[in-house]
């Protein structure tokens, strides 16, 4: 039977990928996940593993060719040539049962998301020698962007944990052992024959070769981060911008901390940031640093949005399931104002503004760990009730930690509503690479004068921070001032005006 091998997902926003080396050649015989070639995009360094045992055939995409997501790259013959497994004489019951029971199974860090390399072992949820059941969670581990937990491979014991709280992680890294009464003895993993290679026999990435030539850099002169030290691409983009680059500046030391009287001292508490909180902080401090960043405000009345609520909230729970709250309100009219305003919902790329034809709405949501933001994709063409739900659906997982990377990606405006914790007025910070975020705040009772008269009506302030690069303050005002007018009178998002 022939197999074929073919370009795995390559990630949000990447369609191709360069052929940078094969380890395999036609007749090669082939273990399961025994890596086949290496493919390299303008991002990351994929490796693709073989879906089945067996003989290598046809490389119908050679080294230097470029592929699309889900291309051919080669076929298998599956079972010929393949090394069996050798068979293993057949064991009284007792001395079954007795392999089975000193058998181990590895607990290996479980797959991270795209572009996540490391995680941080935050918790053990069992200790060394306690009993566990297949799929019962061992541990928790928490990476840049949500938390993983871990659960048993098999039934046993636990009887070793290599990576104990506050270990940093990478992708392939053991976590733990199980062993003991029921625990299913892990089948041997073929060994793969890693080649002995040299510095004068690795195979650079033919793009690689290309660009040192081009920059007319020698291989001594590059580091590789490929397997074996290959050479990549992104590794001559790195030599040739550090060569270019002007000395830096040293970066200042970090202000020494005031000293503390022995009495205070001893009344403080020191925790460690999460990888959560200081990628929060890095964040937010890289968006201050990179963008032009303005803040301009306006205030709504929210009288008819909280008139037509009112009139039609118990009915809207009854059909559609959700209460009918303010959010679904602020993110169609966000919708509407960014079709007129559509650098609002742009971003830069180098020299290059990027417009979206769509929106995917980031709707900032605090949880017990830090501030995440979920997206809804498509908002734009979602129903009132279609919002709610998914706002209240991502709002829930985000605050029990369960948000996968994917739904925290590809955002291309956000909406942060600092009202529910009694926010009065706030500017918000931008969340890269968007151009625009809205600030909601507290709904307050106020006096207005309208039509010559004083009146009390329930006010709240918005602001609208924006990039400057891509934004012009004509571009900001008008926007603001069309979800002001949509909330003011929300028959205008019936009729799209």
């Amino acid at each position: 039977m022939t197999i074929e091998v073919r370009v795995p997902t390559l990630g949000e926003s990447v369609t191709e990928a360069t052929v940078a080396t094969w380890f395999k050649k036609p007749g090669d015989a082939v273990a399961m996940d025994e890596m086949l070639c290496e493919l390299e995009t303008d991002k990351v360094t994929v490796e693709v593993p073989a879906p089945a045992a067996g003989v290598m055939g046809e490389i119908v995409a050679a080294e230097g060719e470029t592929v699309g997501v889900d291309a051919l790259l080669a076929t298998i013959t599956a079972g010929e040539g393949a090394a069996p497994a050798p068979a293993a004489a057949p064991a009284p019951a007792a001395e079954a049962a007795s392999v089975a029971d000193t058998g181990s199974v590895d607990v290996m860090v479980p797959t991270l998301g795209e572009s996540v390399t490391e995680a941080t072992v935050s918790t053990w949820f069992k200790q060394v020698g306690d009993a566990v059941a297949q799929d019962e969670m061992l541990c928790e581990l928490e990476t840049d962007k949500v938390s993983v937990e871990v659960p048993a491979p098999a039934a046993g014991v636990l009887a070793e944990i290599v990576a104990p709280e506050g270990t940093t992680v990478d992708a392939s890294a053991k976590l733990a052992v199980i062993s003991g009464s029921g625990a299913a003895a892990a089948p041997a993993a073929a060994p793969v024959a890693a080649a002995a290679t040299t510095g004068k026999d690795i195979a650079n990435a033919p793009s690689a070769e290309k660009a040192m030539a081009q920059a007319g850099l020698s291989a001594d002169q590059v580091s590789g981060t490929g397997r074996d030290g290959r050479i990549m691409k992104e590794d001559v983009a790195r030599a040739v911008a550090t060569a270019a680059a002007p000395a830096p500046a040293p970066a200042p030391a970090a202000a020494p901390r005031a000293p503390v009287a022995a009495h205070d001292a001893a009344r403080e508490e020191r925790v460690k940031m999460t990888r959560l909180r200081q990628t929060i902080a890095k964040r937010l401090k890289d968006s201050q640093n990179t963008a032009a960043m303005l803040t301009t405000y306006n205030e709504v009345d929210m009288t008819e949005v909280m008139a037509l609520r009112n009139q039609y909230k118990d009915q809207f729970e009854k059909k559609h399931g959700v209460r009918l709250g303010f959010m679904s309100f602020f993110t169609k009219a966000c919708c509407h104002a960014l079709k007129e305003v559509p650098e609002v919902n742009a971003e830069i790329d180098g020299t290059d503004i990027v417009y979206k034809n769509f929106v995917h709405m980031g709707v900032a949501a605090g949880t017990p760990t830090g501030l995440v933001v979920p997206v809804i994709r498509d908002a734009d063409s979602m129903s009132f009730a279609a919002i709610e739900k998914a706002i209240a659906e991502k709002g829930k997982r985000a605050r029990d930690g369960k948000l996968s990377m994917e739904e925290m990606q590809g955002g291309t405006f956000t909406i942060s509503n600092g009202g529910v914790y009694g926010s009065l007025m706030s500017s918000p910070i931008l969340n890269p690479p968007q151009s625009g975020i809205l600030g909601m705040h507290k709904i307050q009772d106020r006096p207005m004068a309208i039509n010559g008269q004083v009146v009390i009506r329930p006010m709240m302030y918005l602001a609208l921070s924006y990039d400057h690069r891509i934004v012009d303050g004509k571009g900001a005002v008008t926007f603001l001032v069309r979800v002001k007018e949509a909330l003011e009178d929300p028959r205008r998002l019936l009729m799209d005006l």
